[in-house]
């Protein structure tokens, strides 16, 4: 009567002991879920253009002259408002950074560029979210890293801050330029 229990506890402890270790290693960091697309290509997709603008597909991710971000983000998303001076910062120092709307509108993408405005070097609109699904996108904001040669080698699920660019992004970017 008391095993079923016990073990629940037991489980449970050393589940919450095996976190507290990470912790304290630093090697604990909720924010890493897995991505099957790390080390491969990008699914296949082919999403329209924001007012008129031409879009992108995977096959524009194929080969980029340099690495990249493809940032996924939404107007209605509060941490996507808070992550975009970052995304605006890193746009200035010349790396490339393609944005894909994920469910949104293209009158709440105009109020939302006016007031943060535009880093985008392109713009593509995922309004029914299938191609999001396809990427194993969890929620917005969500990150990827692109290297020269097409492949994804990070994600970041979560609104990019100074520590998640010193410590996840920078190396990567030295490593894949």
């Amino acid at each position: 009567m008391f095993t079923a229990p016990l073990a629940i506890v037991a489980v449970g402890g050393w589940g919450f002991y095996t976190i507290l270790e990470r912790m304290e290693q630093n090697k604990y960091d909720p924010h890493a879920l897995p991505s099957p697309l790390i080390g491969h290509r990008p699914p296949a997709f082919n999403l329209p253009g924001f007012n008129g603008a031409p879009g992108f597909s995977n096959t524009d991710l194929a080969a980029p002259p340099q690495p990249m971000l493809v940032n996924w983000f939404a107007s209605w998303c509060m941490p996507c408002a808070e992550e975009a001076p970052m995304i605006a910062q890193l746009a200035k120092t010349g790396l490339p950074i393609w944005g894909i709307a994920y469910q949104d509108q293209p009158d709440a993408l105009a109020s939302y560029f006016a007031q943060y405005g535009n880093p985008y070097t392109k713009l593509a609109l995922d309004t029914s979210g299938l191609t999001a699904i396809n990427w194993g996108v969890y929620g917005v904001p969500e990150t990827y890293l692109i290297d020269k040669a097409g492949i994804v080698r990070w994600r970041w699920a979560g609104a990019i801050t100074d520590d998640v660019l010193a410590n996840g992004l920078n190396p990567l970017l030295a490593k894949y330029t």
